[in-house]
């Protein structure tokens, strides 16, 4: 399957700096803490040890350390995916593993990181690069199990394939956008199952 997308802003300062590394490791555990939109740059200034001007040298912003971070969180998500589709044999395993694996990871990673989760749904309410090229490898892996599916002849192939591929992300998004996510919690457990059988069926020739 093709690579993820970049979705990491462009670095200012050193390409080969660790500092940027530093700053990026102490957000994430300051935001963990206290939440992003109520930590600013002078805060993670204080708590790094470095000055506000320094940390400027290297992002440009309070959102692009958010993105960095951001863009982590959700590529290990698409990591899990690529990992969970990898070990299917069939187009119709590959959807069903692909559905699971997202729902259960955002669902881990909201009761076990709860701030980290926050940003990823800020990011996903914001419309941040990182948060759209997660959207846009989930919907390149999905398309590539739909054309696997529709070449092997386990999927129909009347309907055009990008209007196919569109409505069973329209199914998806609830339980795989972290903003709309935290508000299907309740269902999450059952959700992927009941939903992969009505979307298969939905793609039976």
């Amino acid at each position: 399957m093709s690579q993820t997308p970049s979705s990491v802003p462009a670095s200012r300062g050193p390409a080969d700096h660790n500092v940027r590394d530093q700053i990026v490791e102490a957000a994430g555990e300051h935001f963990s803490h206290y939440g992003y939109e109520k930590t600013t740059v002078s805060d993670l200034a204080k708590a790094i040890g470095f000055s506000k001007a320094y940390i400027y040298k290297f992002f440009d912003s309070k959102q692009a350390i958010g993105e960095a971070i951001c863009a982590k969180t959700l590529s290990a998500i698409v990591a899990a995916v690529e990992e969970a589709v990898a070990g299917a044999t069939t187009p119709t395993e590959k959807f069903r593993r692909m559905f699971k694996t997202l729902v259960s990871t955002g669902v881990s990673l909201f009761f076990n990181d709860r701030k980290l989760y926050d940003i990823a749904a800020y990011s996903a309410g914001e419309g941040w690069p990182s948060a759209r090229a997660y959207c846009e490898r989930i919907r390149q892996i999905l398309t590539e199990i739909v054309r696997e599916g529709r070449e092997s002849g386990e999927f129909e192939r009347k309907t055009p394939l990008d209007e196919t591929v569109h409505a069973i992300d329209l199914v998806m998004q609830p339980y795989v956008n972290p903003l709309l996510l935290q508000y299907n919690l309740d269902v999450a457990e059952e959700a992927p199952a009941q939903l992969s059988n009505l979307v298969l069926r939905s793609l039976a020739p």
